[in-house]
């Protein structure tokens, strides 16, 4: 189109430039805006009716659903393409996130693509009731933890070892709710947030049994889904920011301002499953190796090594 008049905006650009360039743009003073996702909120340029992003495999579905929104935005007919790299291999979440924004394209989709979006990146511990008042300005999960940490005071009480430790878990096992299982955007959003705050093997075994009373035998994607978060809270139990999974091995990395006693911990590690060891340099690693099981098998053989192991440290996923 060499006839197109072209204005670029970013976010490195000072903001009376980048205001300019903006309102020349919705009042037709360029015909295409090249930018960054500095356009995913706040923008609302009605006669814009066209929008393509480049490397769209590189973005979450949550910005792609935002961008997508930029245009559309009046009774004019609106298109939005989002392009790969030809012959580009794409890894099964980007796929899955590209099905996601061409499959929910009718009005008020937001929600449904919110919930497939918890299913491709997993429900955090930031899911929780209503929030408001301080409870909106620091969110609930900080909320929580800076009441308990007043009232463990209060009572003269040090707090929880390692509770600040967030654990990351890149476990290559299918972890999620079908459709066909928790049906219902709410209801399986509900049953996402029971999931998420398990934090002991008697609430993960009440939530197992609610599960089976309420929908029926788990699913394998349902157990892995479970065993995911019980193993996330016996990690951050004892400081382990960082789990993932590769074949036949499971790594464990410890936090570097992970609080651990040392002699505890190498107490509880003699004579004990000779399949998990530690790496003392940094950063220091706990790994779980057996070529001979299959990924899932690993998983629920790394959840049960580990409730062995914080029993011997006289330790609980709390």
């Amino acid at each position: 189109m060499p006839e197109a008049r072209i204005a670029i905006a970013h976010g490195q650009m000072r903001e009376h430039a980048l205001e300019d360039v903006m309102l020349d743009f919705s009042q037709q003073k360029f015909d295409v805006l090249l930018c960054t996702t500095i356009i995913e909120s706040g923008l609302d340029i009605p006669m814009a009716n066209t929008l393509i992003i480049y490397d769209a495999d590189h973005f979450g579905l949550g910005q792609l659903y935002q961008m997508r929104g930029r245009v559309g935005r009046s009774n004019r007919l609106a298109y939005a393409y989002f392009t790969v790299r030809p012959g580009k291999v794409l890894s099964e979440t980007a796929q899955k996130r590209l099905d996601a924004i061409r499959e929910f394209t009718e009005f008020g989709s937001g929600f449904r693509i919110a919930m497939r979006d918890l299913e491709l990146r997993g429900a955090g511990n930031l899911l929780g009731p209503q929030q408001s008042g301080h409870l909106a300005n620091i969110g609930y999960d900080l909320y929580c933890k800076l009441l308990e940490e007043a009232v463990l005071e209060a009572q003269g009480e040090a707090p929880k070892p390692n509770r600040d430790v967030e654990t990351r878990m890149d476990v290559h096992v299918n972890a999620y709710l079908p459709a066909e299982y928790v049906t219902g955007d709410k209801q399986r959003l509900e049953v996402y947030k029971r999931i998420a705050s398990i934090t002991t093997a008697a609430q993960r075994d009440d939530v197992e049994e609610e599960l089976v009373d309420r929908f029926g035998d788990e699913p394998l994607c349902v157990a892995n889904l479970v065993a995911v978060a019980y193993l996330k809270a016996m990690c951050a139990k004892l400081g382990i920011d960082r789990v993932n999974q590769a074949d036949g091995r499971i790594d464990m990395r410890f936090a570097a301002n992970a609080q651990v006693d040392g002699q505890k911990l190498f107490k509880a590690l003699t004579g004990f499953d000779k399949r998990l060891t530690l790496n003392a340099a940094p950063p220091v690693t706990l790994t779980l190796k057996d070529t001979t099981l299959n990924r899932e098998d690993l998983l629920m053989l790394c959840v049960k090594v580990m409730e062995r192991l914080l029993a011997r440290m006289d330790l609980e996923a709390a």
